[in-house]
């Protein structure tokens, strides 16, 4: 009985009867755009005629792509959209990739990052143009509303006697200034003075929605959300700071 007790008792704990370590199955990933999947891109290009490369793309491509524009899609929230679903935005990403087949080059980097990256930069200008038009059909009354889709990273003045752009002005030189200070991690110093610089070229870069702000600037200094997040509402704290120093001054 012991001895059965035993034998349970390291089962439980992971153990052969031997005592060794038991073998488990490796846990599977559901991986859809593998080497196999780069080499059928190659392929395509190389295809003798339209007829094999239509083939090639059908039944080694096309999941790949599904399942890339899919998740690039639920992952960064595009969902500003003149299509009826999401359904449809996937295989408008799908028809824009295959445009791009034949511009693969293997020297370049691995096709998964290059066909990712041309989805999400298709994905940022497609989600910037249809929110602008969204935004210039909706009343007055609905933009103020809009607290989710309009929302930018400063607040903005309550006095319209405040000059707004001395007030950014101020605010990119306090930040610049002190940016060290201000933030002690590598990753969240990164993460400021990039969108500092985003605010010094304002006038020049073509940004309207938070959303495709967000992403911009997750990919330039591929940092993780959450401290993009925490710096963006630490900035607007010492926005904030500098608007009311300014409203004072004005109120005196």
């Amino acid at each position: 009985m012991a001895e059965d007790i035993l034998v349970e008792q390291e089962q439980d704990m992971g153990l052969t009867i031997k005592g060794t370590p038991r073998k488990r199955k490796p846990k599977t990933k559901n991986v859809y755009f593998t080497t196999e999947t780069e080499e059928a891109i190659l392929r395509y290009r190389a295809a003798p005629n339209q007829a094999v490369a239509n083939q090639i793309y059908n039944k080694e491509i096309h999941y790949a792509f599904y399942k890339l524009a899919e998740n690039i899609i639920h992952t960064f929230k595009f969902y500003y959209t003149e299509v009826d679903n999401i359904e449809d935005l996937k295989y408008e990403v799908i028809s824009f990739l295959l445009q791009k087949l034949h511009l693969y080059d293997q020297s370049k980097g691995k096709a998964y990052s290059y066909f990712g990256t041309i989805a999400k930069r298709y994905l940022i200008i497609y989600n910037q143009k249809n929110y602008k038009k969204m935004v210039s059909k909706m009343q007055v009354e609905e933009i103020d509303n809009a607290d989710k889709t309009h929302e930018t990273l400063v607040l903005e003045p309550e006095s319209s006697e405040i000059n707004r752009v001395s007030v950014i002005d101020e605010f990119i030189k306090y930040v610049d200034d002190n940016l060290v200070d201000l933030f002690e991690k590598e990753g969240e110093i990164k993460v400021a003075d990039a969108i500092i610089e985003v605010f010094k070229k304002r006038e020049n870069i073509d940004i309207f929605n938070k959303k495709a702000l967000f992403i911009y600037i997750k990919e330039m200094t591929d940092c993780q959300s959450n401290t993009i997040t925490k710096v963006i509402k630490k900035l607007k704290t010492i926005y904030k700071e500098v608007l009311d120093h300014h409203i004072e001054n004005v109120d005196q």
